[in-house]
């Protein structure tokens, strides 16, 4: 049974078996959870070229990565309050209505982009010294940013059309052109940092080229090659007639959007804020702590990757559920999705507890900061069940269009829990006192994220967006 026909079993109303329902979450997962490894592999590759030029180029990178990940983040929450439409849409056969959404969106997410960005070349220089960090580090730090955030469009561009294309069904070409964008980064970072020796600039050089290639082919596998969102080139399926075709922006589409994305892009805000925080935690530690924390995450991304690869296939499987108001089998694809989550992040967590030394290794040659993350990323790997509850579960509501509650959820849970325990046990225990902060926090959150799952009301919303689609 290919993965498209059983796609359609959910817009059809059909029955599927226990066995089929976990296939096509497998099916799904996969090339995501494969991109997503693969562009961690990539990474960890890309880390160990900086992190050879030694600890300072490191730092510098690690100084301001959690703020090009909230500038990342309120990207992909616009990107996914058009989407999880489009998701809808198509889970009620109507592919017009669907392509309408993905016109605005294109206009709408070009906007904010371009917002982002010239924010980022506002605060550039600025940024490394807010963060506490050193005179020695800042420069290097402050032109990575910059450059990155020049590439923000990039990054939009390729974010919106990969999404769009996976909540239609699509993870093969999305994954596929990530895990090219990956190996494009590792390529011209090595042109950029060592042939042309413009160390951490050509990091960012290198990785910006990379986005720019992919984004352009992303649109136009999105575009012109989709079978149900293409906008040129080929005959489109339509079951329900819409009067428009225009790229202006109505107020019922961005209106949606907003309900949906605005949540996302506030706890993007408040949880990237809370990295920094976390960041000005680590600075006073010292260069190594510096390292060594940006490192490790990087590491610790390998284990989690596969948690975001099924979060995403659960989110086009709620999405289309939804809007073909299915709501029993949408319940259970929810359910399904979490449970295999967590099985699979419990076994990379196992992986990463006995082999941190080595993949800290392949980081750094510093002994001091390769000891150091080895030990804190054996603190974290006791957290990944949990954190895969909370990931997939995320994934589930947010293919709901629920995302309120669960952002307040999450923010309550890094505010109240992380932030303080971090503070307070840096104070005695360094470095492993943060990430046993973290530790506890992750439990904590999919803790409240399973409970919200199963007795939550998020599942009320099913029936109520699917008559909304049909009217």
């Amino acid at each position: 049974m290919a993965k498209t026909d059983l796609l359609a079993y959910i817009r059809e109303g059909r029955t599927m078996t226990r066995s089929e329902k976990l296939r096509l979450i497998v099916q799904l997962s996969v090339p995501s959870i494969l991109a997503q490894i693969s562009a961690t592999v990539m990474f960890l590759i890309d880390a160990a070229m900086v992190g050879h030029l030694g600890e300072k180029a490191t730092a510098a990178i690690g100084l301001v990565e959690t703020t090009t990940w909230l500038i990342g983040g309120l990207g992909a929450a616009a990107n996914m309050g058009f989407s999880v439409q489009v998701a809808h849409y198509i889970g009620a056969n109507d592919f017009e209505g669907a392509r309408r959404v993905l016109r605005q969106s294109l206009v709408c997410c070009l906007g904010w982009s371009l917002m982002l960005s010239i924010t980022g070349l506002l605060i550039h220089v600025q940024l490394p010294y807010w963060l506490g960090g050193s005179a020695d580090i800042a420069s290097d730090a402050s032109t990575y940013f910059l450059i990155l955030g020049f590439a923000g469009i990039f990054f939009q561009m390729s974010g919106l059309a990969g999404s769009m294309l996976k909540c239609s069904g699509n993870m093969k070409i999305p994954s596929m052109l990530n895990i090219m964008m990956c190996c494009l980064d590792v390529l011209f970072n090595y042109v950029f940092i060592y042939m042309m020796d413009m160390g951490v600039k050509g990091a960012a050089i290198g990785t910006a080229l990379a986005e720019l290639i992919t984004a352009v082919l992303m649109l136009y596998f999105l575009l012109v090659r989709s079978d149900m969102l293409c906008l040129f080139g080929k005959k489109r399926p339509q079951r329900v007639a819409h009067s428009s075709s225009s790229f202006r922006p109505t107020a019922d589409v961005v209106g949606t959007a907003f309900k949906i994305g605005a949540p996302m892009a506030l706890q993007h805000v408040l949880m990237g804020s809370a990295q920094i925080v976390s960041t000005t935690i680590v600075a006073p530690l010292g260069t190594v702590a510096i390292a060594a924390n940006s490192l490790g995450i990087t590491v610790e991304s390998l284990c989690y990757m596969p948690g975001f690869g099924i979060a995403e296939a659960a989110t086009t499987l709620v999405g289309q559920g939804i809007g073909a108001g299915q709501r029993l089998l949408t319940r259970s694809f929810a359910y399904m999705s979490v449970g295999l989550g967590i099985a699979v992040m419990s076994l990379m967590g196992v992986l990463m507890f006995v082999f941190a030394p080595q993949l800290m290794g392949l980081m750094s040659p510093v002994e001091q900061i390769v000891d150091v993350g080895s030990a804190v990323l054996r603190i974290e790997a006791f957290a990944e069940p949990m954190f895969a509850a909370s990931i997939v579960c995320n994934g589930v509501f947010i293919g709901a269009g629920d995302t309120m509650k669960p952002a307040i959820m999450s923010l309550m849970s890094m505010w109240g829990v992380r932030l303080t325990l971090a503070w307070w046990l840096s104070k005695e225990y360094g470095l492993k006192g943060v990430w046993t902060a973290m530790a506890i926090e992750l439990t904590f959150r999919g803790l409240i994220f399973l409970a919200r799952l199963w007795k939550g009301n998020w599942n009320k919303k099913l029936m109520r967006t699917a008559d909304q689609l049909k009217q």
